[in-house]
């Protein structure tokens, strides 16, 4: 169901446009449907997206509803352009020659209804106007039948051709559509399936749209090709953006995440008739210690209305078994070395390459020295972790990256280098005729401690032949990061949605790395079992976490040409870190979000639906800020203890009645050890008193940092005041 911009629909036929003209008086049954299957037809050539109808009420007989319906399904059939079928009845107006027809009985604008659903099928929409069917009874009626949508609906002007029948208010069918446990959500003047594709969301576009119409299509919607929300593009919430998360007022979606007027009151999920039954079977699956399905990743990775705030309840339900209420963090230096790169993801404002030599600043190099100072420094400010990536440089080798690790191990021999893409790792290796396993051995010899799961994008071919078609396939990614385990270095994962890619590639994203991890898992556990060595205390390398990273359209090149959508919105954004809880359990324990893409208050809300990790402090972060993210390069310890403390905390008491009421679950138990990444904090999770989040400060492999190095990162100053 879905509020649009009006059209006004075509006639049943051409005859009955007469009748209309000339009061019944020239009627010519032979020239039924000639010229609305020209229209069609020319529309079905052009890839046209087509909205075609029927004026019922002029002294049309069944016969005739069912022809044109018959016809216009055979069109679609032909050439798939037919976008919705308006059913509209006729009403008289006064000093026309028709004012004394009667109006159209609901009885058959009801049976007209369910004709056209019968014959178009699930494919086509059908549409009726609400304000000629204004009885709330009667809008019911019209769902029942298998109404799909309710057109224009216009808060500030009159429908033009029944100014008497004013429109009715977007809440009430907002209401009626819940009641009836459908969503009402906002679409554009194109429908989805004209806009979107299951991988890919240009394929779709570029055969319906011309490339200006396509790229102010993009802009406007959402991954599944409706539109973005329902207020002004000024008050929606973008991934980078420093401006507030807009209020229900405007985006009424808001009401279902976390904070939101119905968040609290749908968190019993398992008995909320509003939930659909293809969500709540997904979220059982998980909690009765199944594995997701790709579809049923792909639903709820589209779930809307009430689903949403089902999804996020069952991802934070499982957050709470296994880790608990702890919140982390960690305390780094982001060092990129060089924003030179020889490659040419349309995704990258930061890079500089030939073709940006002029573009958003001066290319730079850091010498060995420079890196080797920034790591110094990030230590005496309590960091445990320096983080460095860089551009692909044409020049650098494996010697190239092996300097920068040793310049950094030397200037401060106890700090975690987590560096090295697997885009570095591939290309360091060929440009020094080495296998990536031959240099991950020799990075891991010379002190590294693990790799950033970067450069993954979206783990679907199709989608990177848009974002990066020179860089690693979707296969060579995962074999550098298989090869990293097998060397003994644990990695993170990634994925960067919301430019092209839709639910379906997110999915299989998500299954990728799943089934990445379990042979991890079981590669360590065969190598325990071989050396006896209890698999709890081998810390195996393995992925630590999973890390969404929403794009930040406003800089970026496929944005700026018109090739990409503004990112995914609000709610596109908390399901990922949700629905990467759900899909990932229980091989990766750990879900970050990232602060400088999600905001202060984003990130809240991603942390009360399935994550347990705020991320880096960063010290120097680059990326985002030169695709044109608004949030600091860096944010003090203190700054995110203050977001985890104001989270609210883990009802114990609801979640143990929750549990007791369902007779298919046990009750919740306390969350475990996780011997993978070194947690020890046991929370008590499932008591009958709340459990207030609460934070700490971590090393990149999960271990609590030392007082010594919160201390000092308590005591620093923020780098930008010391260094301005």
């Amino acid at each position: 169901m879905h509020p649009r911009a009006n059209h006004a629909p075509l006639s049943v036929c051409h005859d009955m446009r007469t009748t209309l003209r000339s009061g019944g008086r020239r009627k010519r049954p032979h020239s039924r449907m000639h010229p609305l299957g020209i229209k069609v037809l020319f529309a079905g050539r052009l890839r046209v997206p087509f909205t075609t109808g029927l004026l019922l009420g002029i002294g049309e007989s069944r016969s005739d509803v069912l022809r044109a319906l018959v016809a216009i399904r055979d069109s679609h059939a032909r050439w798939g352009h037919v976008q919705e079928v308006i059913v509209q009845p006729f009403r008289a107006k006064a000093g026309t020659p028709m004012a004394d027809t009667p109006d159209l009985l609901h009885a058959e604008l009801l049976w007209a209804v369910c004709a056209a659903k019968l014959i178009l099928g699930a494919s086509v929409p059908v549409q009726s106007p609400p304000n000629l069917s204004a009885a709330p009874h009667e809008l019911e009626q019209l769902i029942s039948c298998g109404l799909d949508d309710w057109g224009g609906i216009s808060p500030v002007t009159a429908d033009h051709v029944n100014p008497e029948c004013r429109w009715p208010q977007i809440g009430s069918l907002r209401a009626l559509a819940e009641s009836c446990g459908l969503t009402l959500v906002p679409r554009l003047a194109v429908y989805p399936r004209y806009a979107s594709h299951r991988s890919v969301g240009s394929r779709a576009l570029n055969r319906w749209q011309s490339a200006r119409m396509a790229t102010a299509v993009r802009r406007l919607s959402d991954a599944h090709g409706l539109a973005r929300g329902e207020g002004a593009a000024a008050r929606s919430w973008y991934a980078g953006s420093a401006a507030p998360v807009p209020c229900e007022t405007h985006e009424d979606e808001l009401k279902w995440l976390p904070f939101g007027s119905e968040w609290r009151a749908r968190r019993h999920w398992r008995r909320d008739a509003h939930v659909s039954a293809a969500v709540r079977a997904a979220l059982l699956r998980v909690r009765d210690g199944g594995a997701l399905r790709l579809r049923e990743i792909e639903t709820l990775l589209g779930a809307r209305g009430a689903d949403v705030s089902a999804v996020c309840h069952a991802a934070d339900e499982l957050r709470r078994e296994t880790v608990g209420a702890g919140v982390s963090f960690v305390v780094c230096r982001n060092i990129n070395y060089t924003n030179k790169c020889m490659f040419t993801c349309t995704f990258c404002a930061f890079s500089k390459g030939r073709a940006a030599e002029k573009l958003r600043g001066a290319a730079y190099e850091l010498e060995e020295e420079e890196v080797a100072r920034r790591t110094a420094e990030a230590w005496e400010r309590g960091a445990t972790e320096v983080c460095m990536q860089g551009g692909i440089h044409p020049s650098y080798t494996a010697d190239s990256y092996l300097s920068f690790l040793r310049a950094a191990r030397g200037a401060s021999p106890h700090v975690h280098v987590h560096a090295f893409s697997p885009l570095e790792v591939s290309q360091g290796a060929a440009a020094s005729k080495l296998s990536p396993s031959q240099f991950l051995h020799m990075l891991r010899r010379e002190g590294l401690g693990s790799l950033p799961g970067t450069a993954a994008e979206v783990l679907s071919d199709d989608a990177r032949a848009e974002l990066c078609p020179d860089k690693l396939s979707t296969d060579e990614w995962l074999d550098v990061v298989a090869s990293a385990h097998e060397a003994g270095l644990p990695t993170t994962s990634t994925i960067m949605f919301g430019a092209v890619e839709g639910a379906a590639a997110c999915a299989k994203h998500l299954m990728r790395l799943r089934l990445l991890q379990v042979r991890a898992e079981r590669r360590a556990a065969a190598a325990a079992s071989a050396s006896s060595t209890d698999l709890a205390s081998a810390a195996p390398a393995r992925l630590t976490e999973f890390v969404p990273l929403p794009f930040v359209h406003e800089s970026a090149p496929i944005f700026l040409m018109g090739g990409a959508r503004r990112g995914p919105t609000l709610r596109e954004a908390v399901l990922l870190h949700a629905v990467a809880r759900l899909a990932l359990h229980p091989h990766v324990t750990s879900i970050q979000t990232s602060w400088t893409k999600m905001g202060a208050r984003g990130a809240a809300m991603a942390l009360c639906a399935g994550a347990n990790d705020l991320g880096g402090t960063l010290m120097n972060e680059r990326i985002s800020r030169a695709a044109g993210a608004s949030h600091g390069q860096e944010m003090t310890p203190q700054a995110m203890r203050d977001i985890i403390n104001n989270l609210p905390p883990d009802d114990g008491a609801e979640a143990a009645l929750e549990q007791e009421s369902d007779t298919e679950h046990e009750q919740l138990s306390h969350a475990r050890n996780d011997p993978v990444s070194g947690l020890t904090q046991e929370q008590s999770v499932g008591t009958l008193k709340a459990t207030p989040r609460w934070a700490w400060q971590r090393t990149t492999l999960y271990a609590e940092a030392s007082e010594e190095r919160a201390a000092a990162a308590v005591a620093a100053k923020p780098l930008l005041e010391t260094s301005s």
